[in-house]
């Protein structure tokens, strides 16, 4: 298997598990397990490095419930 199909599939699995947690009775620890170590399983090398100073916390806000 090479990185760009490694990816995908790591991707897609992350992908489930935010799907799932978002469902009534998850079991939450299995998420809080499952979702560091899918992310950490990324082929290193694929993405471009995060800029110096990137904060993922700073952006827009967003509308909330009801918009």
């Amino acid at each position: 298997m090479d990185a760009h199909e490694d990816f995908e599939r790591t991707v897609h699995l992350l992908s489930a598990l935010a799907l799932y947690a978002h469902l009534p009775r998850t079991d939450e620890e299995f998420v809080a397990v499952m979702a560091p170590a899918l992310a950490s399983s990324l082929p290193c090398g694929f993405l471009p490095p995060v800029p110096p100073g990137y904060d993922p916390t700073d952006g827009p806000d967003y509308p909330g419930p009801g918009w």
